[in-house]
């Protein structure tokens, strides 16, 4: 009994199974049929547009055709521009240009004096003048200025549908070139070889809607909607009727369907698939013809549904193998999703926390790092870069890095980068961006960077400011260098002082001997004088060169500056300057002496008057930077600046670039010794006008130690 209630428990199941297989079949073959017919409609929309792209590849055509027609025109109006009005005459010349035009559609080439109303026709090689004949379209066209066509509507003569295009030439302003346009030969070579499907074709009308191309030639030049009424009056053209009325002779594009009776020698009611948009003719007069592509639907659902029985067949033998398969599989893809959504999850939390902090070490640098392609274009940039530069990182993607560089900087970059991907190797190279004041220096570090197939598709930047570096590195040579000259300086006084000792004092002799305001007394009184300048040159070269000790002296530099100004302003402010203070109150006592300060201050002020021949302002200021213990004092002037070439050399014995005559060159020589001496430093900043309207000016900073008593 237990045996026979498992079987039967088994025989219903496997006709539960067999009533669920079944309804699945019914619910197939239901669901195939629905989707069939849905398919015959998706199909035929997207075959639509596929006559659409085809519509508008005829349009491009016929139009490109058409501008070719108006160059030719205009070409061959220049060519018998310089001709008399004399008919045999351009025959010969115009001969060679009929028979290339022939070819595109023009069947004759006229000439039109409006004056003497003669009209010249050349075709095929024959010459045709008749007087008093008029240009048909002359009252309806506005005729056009020089250097313009115009065409004219089409026009039905006979079996033949024309046009022409029209252009004045000579200097009467009364002639008019002008191409009479056979459409059929212009259309045809276009249109005749359009197939759309398998039988497929295209046809062209009018604004007014007459036909200028149908591969049923029989319509051409009549009226689309009356000769379809005249050739099948038992047919109703209520829907190709409105696609013409309300799309097509408006000048839209778009597609659709429609009842025929005709295609390709195949005569009864039909459906048909079309497409179309419009051509554009001319602007003046306005006018467009449209072009519609058109191929019957049963085409299509002949080809769907053959497709579709194949398709039933193989989705019931599908359903039958996979059905048994599907359970265990499906329990399998259970476990397997399951273990594979952990084993996922797991590593994409690990991939992410990888990705964030790999963005946030390249975000929080204080590098300037960024990708770059082969077109050396930004492909990606940090915050920092993206901020030096004063942009988004999005708004430099895809910008050109010359567009960021001066002219000669970028090509040497370029040169690098492209390098990098020649050679696969890591190339450095230095940027300086003048863009800012100061300019800055980087250090770039060009790498390749390469996709899965080892091919280098970017290149990384990797550049560190390395202009504190460079500011240094320059120190260091000057200094290096004035201690060289100082060692010569010194050695040279040392053998004039001797020499020049004896000089001054055989001279302080002769001056005894002499009657004052004698002839020889002024002389030697000019001897002495010059001698006592050369000793004083001699005194502040032994001055620099000594080796001094860090002064214990102590200075108020706020006693040292007013006096300085209350004495130099005057002379300052006669020569146009403006003077401009900026001094902290109660600064602190500083190493130096107050005399030799105001040394020091009152030449720089000198200096930069100097450098303003035509007025200017001059700025003096002075605080305490609290960080390194400094007093630092600027003087500045917006004068013309000192060059780049010169800015090494300032400091040098005897170089001077103030014109001949007006200085020794030694005062910043002796300025850098006494400040230094102290145990402070001059520093200099300056900016050359290269074109109108750039700022120019220069800025000498002076920073001198606090007392060690102040400090304490």
């Amino acid at each position: 009994m237990e045996n026979d209630s498992l079987i039967k428990r088994q025989k219903i199941r496997i006709r539960a199974i067999a009533v669920v297989a079944a309804l699945i079949l019914i619910a197939a073959a239901g669901v195939h049929f629905l989707f069939g017919r849905r398919m015959i409609a998706l199909v035929s929309d997207q075959f639509n547009q596929e006559q659409l792209t085809v519509a508008r590849s005829i349009q491009k055509l016929v139009e490109t055709s058409l501008n070719t027609l108006e160059k030719d025109l205009l070409n061959l109006t220049g060519s018998a521009a310089a001709a008399q009005f004399d008919p045999v005459d351009l025959l010969a010349r115009l001969r060679p240009e009929l028979e290339k035009f022939s070819r595109p559609g023009v069947e004759e080439i006229r000439l039109w004096d409006r004056e003497t109303r003669t009209m010249a026709v050349f075709s095929h090689g024959n010459l045709l003048v008749d007087s008093a004949q008029a240009f048909p379209d002359a009252d309806a066209l506005p005729l056009p200025e020089s250097g313009e066509v115009r065409i004219t509507y089409p026009r039905a003569s006979g079996s033949r549908v024309y046009l022409y295009l029209i252009t004045p030439f000579g200097s009467a302003g009364s002639r008019y070139l002008m191409f009479r346009l056979n459409l059929a030969w212009f259309l045809s070579p276009l249109l005749t070889g359009v197939r759309s499907g398998i039988s497929g074709y295209a046809w062209v009308i009018d604004g007014s809607g007459c036909f200028l191309y149908h591969p049923y030639t029989d319509y051409i030049g009549h009226n689309a909607f009356d000769i379809r009424r005249e050739t099948y009056p038992d047919l109703s053209f209520f829907q190709i009727d409105r696609i013409q009325e309300q799309e097509m002779l408006q000048g839209r594009e778009g597609t659709g369907t429609y009842e025929s009776a005709w295609h390709r020698g195949l005569a009864g009611k039909m459906s048909k698939l079309i497409a179309y948009c419009p051509i554009h003719i001319s602007q003046e007069p306005k006018q467009f013809w449209s072009v519609a592509v058109v191929a019957p639907i049963h085409e299509i659902a002949s080809a769907v549904g053959q497709v579709h029985r194949w398709q039933l067949v193989l989705q019931g033998v599908t359903i039958l193998v996979v059905g048994a398969a599907a359970a265990a599989l499906l329990l399998f893809e259970i476990r397997f999703s399951g273990r594979l959504e952990k084993v996922v999850d797991v590593r994409t939390r690990a991939l992410k926390r990888s990705e964030e902090r790999y963005r946030l070490l390249i975000e929080s640098a204080e590098d300037f790092i960024f990708t770059l392609n082969e077109d050396v274009c930004l492909k990606s940039v940090n915050s920092y870069t993206a901020n030096f530069f004063g942009s988004d990182a999005e708004r430099l993607i895809d910008r050109p890095l010359a567009d960021l560089l001066d002219e000669d900087v970028a090509q040497k970059n370029i040169k690098a980068i492209t390098q990098v991907f020649a050679t696969g190797r890591s190339v450095r190279e230095e940027i300086e961006i003048r863009t800012v004041d100061p300019p800055v220096w980087l250090n770039a570090n060009y790498m390749p960077l390469k996709n899965e197939s080892g091919e280098i598709h970017l290149v990384l930047c990797i550049a560190r400011d390395v202009t504190e570096n460079k500011t240094l590195q320059r120190r260091l040579v000057t200094t290096e260098k004035l201690a060289a000259l100082g060692t010569l300086a010194a050695g040279v006084a040392h053998e004039i002082n001797n020499p020049l000792g004896v000089i001054l004092g055989f001279c302080d002799l002769l001056v005894r001997k002499q009657e004052p305001g004698s002839q020889v007394y002024e002389d030697l009184k000019i001897i002495e004088r010059q001698g006592l300048h050369c000793k004083q040159i001699v005194d502040n070269l032994l001055s620099f060169a000594r080796d001094r000790k860090v002064s214990e002296k102590s200075a108020d530099l706020n006693q040292c500056l007013e006096e300085i100004l209350a004495v130099a302003r005057h002379s300052i402010e006669r020569r146009a300057v403006t003077v401009k203070t900026d001094i902290a109150r109660r600064l602190p006592m500083v190493n130096g002496d107050c005399r030799q300060l105001q040394q020091v201050f009152l030449n720089l002020m000198n200096n930069a008057v100097d450098a303003m021949p035509e007025g200017g302002v001059l700025s003096i200021s002075a605080a305490l930077d609290k960080g390194s213990r400094q007093v630092v004092v600027k003087v500045a002037d917006n004068g013309c600046g000192i060059r780049e070439e010169s800015m090494d050399r300032i400091y040098e014995p005897f170089y001077t670039t103030k014109p001949e005559g007006e200085g020794t060159g030694l005062g910043l020589f002796v300025i850098y010794g006494i400040v230094n001496g102290f145990g402070g430093s001059i520093h200099c900043e300056s900016r050359v006008a290269e074109k109108p309207g750039d700022k120019s000016g220069t800025t000498f900073i002076v920073k001198l130690p606090q007392h060690p008593k102040e400090a304490s």
